[in-house]
C-alpha cells in the first residue's frame, strides 16, 4: 500500500483535441474541471489546489501543417502543461489532472519523459492508437483526443509526437490498456492491426467484466510494477463507462463498465507505490445539465482513492 501523501489537483480544461459537436459549437469538456470541483472533489480528496492551466482558443478549422485540428495549439498547450506538472512531480506529489480531452496526455507524457522512463495505465474504451485507413480524407482534421495514445507512443507528426525531442513519451511495451471495446466497424475502418502489433498489453472490457475489475486492475498493476520504469501514470477516459451510466461523453460506449467496476479498477492501480499521478478526461458537463453524472464520477474517483489507501487521515 502506498504511503498517504498530499494530492495535488490541477485543472487542464482543454477541448483542443476534439471535433465540434455541431456547427458553431465548442466541445463542452472544457468545463469538466469546474463541474467536478463543484461536487466537492478538492476537499473530499483533502487535496492541494495546484491551479489551472488555461488552454488556447479552440478553432474548428483544419490544421494542414500538423494534420491535426488545433495541432499547433495542442503542441503549445502540452508544453505549458508539462512545465506546470514538472515541479509537483519533482517534489514527489501525486498529481491528479482534471481534463479536458484526452490530448492532455501529451502534456503529462512529456513532463514524465523529461524526468525518465515511465509506464502508463490507459483506461479507455477506445484504443486511441489506430489511424483511419483512408488518411488522406482526414488530413488536417485528425483529432488528437482520438489518437492520443498513438501520439504519446511516437506515432504521428513530430510536432505532437516528438515535442522537445522526447519521442516516445511512453514506450509501447510500458503501456497497459484497460477497458477496450472493439467493433467490427472499428476493424474495418481503422488500422487496428497496428495496435495489435504495438507491444501494448490490452485487458479488454469483456475480460474485466468476466474476471472482476479488482482482479484485472491487480494484474495490470503487477505488470506495470515489474517494468524497468520509475513509476506509472494513469489515464482515465470517462467513455470507458457504459453509455447507460455515462452518456455525457463525445463517443458513448454501449459495452463499457459501471461506476462500481471503475472504482475497483482504479483502486487496484492507485494502491501501487509506483503510481505517481492520474488524469481524468472527456466527461462533458454540457450533457449533464443537473450535475448527476458529475457527482457519480466524482464519487467513483474519491472511492477509488479511499479504497487504495492514498488519502491521508
Amino acid at each position: 500500500m502506498p504511503t498517504p501523501s498530499t494530492l495535488v489537483l490541477i485543472d487542464a480544461p482543454s477541448n483542443l483535441g476534439l471535433r465540434p459537436p455541431r456547427p458553431g459549437a465548442e466541445p463542452g469538456v472544457r468545463r469538466m474541471p469546474d463541474a467536478l470541483r463543484a461536487t466537492g472533489l478538492l476537499p473530499r480528496l483533502r487535496a492541494h489546489d495546484g491551479g489551472r492551466v488555461a488552454a488556447p482558443a479552440y478553432s474548428p478549422e483544419p490544421d494542414h501543417a500538423t494534420g491535426f485540428r488545433n495541432g499547433a495549439a495542442i503542441a503549445e498547450y502540452s508544453q505549458t502543461l508539462a512545465d506546470r506538472l514538472s515541479p509537483w512531480l519533482q517534489r514527489g506529489q501525486f498529481v491528479l489532472v482534471l481534463g479536458g480531452d484526452c490530448s492532455v496526455l501529451l502534456g503529462s507524457g512529456l513532463a514524465l519523459k523529461q524526468r525518465g522512463r515511465y509506464g502508463l495505465a490507459f483506461v479507455d474504451a477506445h484504443d486511441d492508437f489506430s489511424f483511419v485507413r483512408d488518411r488522406r480524407r482526414y488530413q488536417g482534421y485528425f483529432t488528437a483526443a482520438g489518437l492520443d495514445l498513438g501520439l504519446a507512443t511516437g506515432h504521428g507528426p513530430m510536432a505532437l509526437s516528438d515535442m522537445r525531442g522526447q519521442s516516445p513519451y511512453f514506450r509501447g511495451e510500458n503501456v497497459v490498456h484497460l477497458g477496450l471495446v472493439v467493433t467490427d466497424e472499428d476493424r474495418r475502418d481503422y488500422e487496428f492491426e497496428s495496435f495489435e502489433r504495438s507491444g501494448i498489453h490490452s485487458i479488454d472490457a469483456d475480460t474485466i467484466r468476466r474476471d472482476g475489475a479488482r482482479q484485472a486492475g491487480q494484474r495490470a498493476r503487477t505488470r506495470l510494477e515489474a517494468m524497468p520504469t520509475q513509476g506509472y501514470w494513469i489515464h482515465v477516459d470517462a467513455d470507458v463507462l457504459a453509455e447507460r451510466v455515462m452518456p455525457a461523453v463525445d463517443s458513448p460506449n454501449p459495452d463499457g463498465l459501471d461506476f462500481e467496476q471503475l472504482r475497483a479498477l482504479l483502486a487496484s492501480l492507485l494502491a501501487s507505490p509506483k503510481a505517481i499521478g492520474m488524469e481524468l478526461t472527456i466527461f462533458d458537463p454540457d450533457l449533464d445539465p443537473d450535475g448527476t453524472l458529475a457527482r457519480r464520477l466524482s464519487d467513483a474517483v474519491v472511492g477509488a482513492f479511499e479504497d487504495s489507501g492514498r488519502l491521508r487521515e
